[in-house]
Parts: structure tokens; sequence; C-alpha cells
């Protein structure tokens, strides 16, 4: 569980590096898959550190993969919302209302119940059929992507942010399938596709849309399929007896973190000082 948490502590701190550098890129084609908007916000510096703590977060994200099951470590991802917020609380000055200190909290005791009633992860393989499946549906959250481009602003928004959950979604299913590295494997070429069409959708998302229906979006999509497929069809289980508490736990978690989608949001601009007015027999200061 401290690897899901320190993964989704990176998550959330990249979320809003990312969402500044995709709303300070030059727009693009308005289609909900733009390869040339990825590469214009891979030049912001903000999108690279982004980058960079997405890499952290996913390197951790793996070993959390590798030892809780899904459902836990969905939720626990869920909660980069509530980190994002109490950091944008304390280092931007962003004012928490009662009700969002009161979700923070709720997702803090969401994640405290899985942690007490999650069992290991499933051992079992899965259907053959499933990394096929995954394949599939990384290559649908693309054609998503692309018809969600013609919708308006705040609909798009939303299935942009559902189509990038999605992407991530496949990525966690596809880390418990793999088995080493096998070129033949239809799960590394979907997890290397749905990882790929997901940071794309994500970054439209924030540039066309507003960021907390696409971060609340995102959150439903990467949290929902991947725990119907770990308890499902690869064995995770709860503790003897607590299976209503790890349901509780992850209801709690992820509807709390809902609650928070606004602090994907990057801080607004600070406001550009005026000139101080000029003294007598003085010229005005010209605006910086």
């Amino acid at each position: 569980m401290v690897c899901a948490l320190g993964s989704a502590l990176c998550f959330g701190a990249a979320t809003v590096f990312q969402a500044a550098a995709a709303r300070a890129a030059a727009p693009g084609t308005g289609s909900g898959v733009d390869v040339g908007l990825l590469w214009r916000a891979l030049r912001q510096w903000r999108y690279v550190v982004g980058l960079a703590l997405d890499g952290l977060g996913f390197l951790l994200e793996v070993v959390a993969l590798r030892t809780l099951p899904l459902y836990a470590v969905g939720a626990a991802l869920a909660a980069s919302l509530a980190v994002t917020a109490a950091l944008a609380s304390r280092m931007l000055g962003t004012r928490l209302s009662r009700v969002e200190w009161g979700a923070v909290a709720a997702v803090c005791a969401g994640l405290a119940l899985l942690a007490l009633a999650a069992g290991r992860e499933g051992h079992r393989p899965g259907p053959p059929w499933l990394p096929w499946a995954l394949l599939g549906i990384a290559a649908g959250v693309l054609l998503l992507g692309a018809a969600a481009g013609r919708l308006p602003d705040r609909p798009r928004a939303l299935v942009l942010g559902l189509g990038s959950g999605i992407g991530f979604g496949v990525v966690e299913v596809a880390v418990r399938l793999l088995d080493g590295v096998d070129l033949g494997d239809p799960a590394l070429w979907a997890l290397l596709l749905g990882g790929g069409a997901a940071f794309l959708l994500l970054t439209s998302a924030f540039q066309r849309g507003a960021v907390t229906t696409a971060t609340a979006g995102m959150v439903l999509g990467e949290t929902l399929g991947p725990a119907a497929a770990g308890v499902g069809w690869l064995g995770d289980r709860t503790r003897e007896g607590l299976g209503g508490l790890a349901a509780t736990g992850f209801a709690l978690a992820v509807a709390a973190s809902l609650t928070l989608a606004r602090f994907g949001e990057p801080p607004p601009p600070a406001p550009e000082q005026a000139p101080p007015p000029a003294g007598p027999g003085e010229k005005p200061a010209a605006p910086e």
C-alpha cells in the first residue's frame, strides 16, 4: 500500500503540471486525438516535469499491482486528487471548503478500510481472450477520442477524460497479465497502446474543456473496470469475511475523490500589477 500511495502522490502532482502545460500550448486541430498537441505540450517544461513524476509514479504503481488487488490500487490512484488538494491548500494558498476537507478525510478513511480488508493480489492468469480484449479496448480508446473531438466542450471533456481513464485501466490490467517482455504478447501491446492513447486524450481534455469534468471521468474510467476485472477474472479477493468492508472503503475513496475533481485544474496565473502612478513632471512608466 505504501507504493500505491507513493504513486498517487506522484500522479497528483503531475496532473497539475500537465494541465498547466496543455493550456499554455498552442491550440490544435480541435480533434480529440491530436498528436501535434502532445508534441507542443512536450516543449513546455511543466509537461516534462509532469512526465517525470508520471514515470516515477508508474514504477511505484507496477510494484503495487504485483502485491495488491486491482481494486485497492485503483482506489489509491483515485486518492491522488486528495493529495493534490492538500498540497494546493498549503503550497498555493487554495481555500478548501468544509465539504472538501471532509472529502480529503473520507478518502483517507476509505483507504484505511481497504488496507484492513484487502488480501494479496490474485494469481489466476485470466481467460485466454483477455489480453486480446485489452488490445481491442486500447484501440477503441483512440476511436473514442476521435469521435469526442466533434462534441461540444463540456461533454467532450467528460468523454475524453473517461476514455483516458479506460486507457489507464487497460495499463493496470495488462501489468498483471505480463510475465516478462514478449513482443508476441498482446498484453504488452495493449499496455503501450492504452498508455499512449490515455496520455493523448487526457492532454486534449485538459486543453479543450473543464479539467474538473475530465478528471472526474478519468477517475471513474481507471477504477471501476480494473476492479471488476481483478475480482472477476484474476482472483483478487479480500481477507476472510471482510468483503463488505473492502467494498465500503473502495466506494468511499472513489466517491470522495470525485468531490475533489476540481483540483485537477491548474491554479490561475497571478494578476499583473499596474505600474505605479507617475510623479509630478515624470513620464508614466511603461508596462512590463
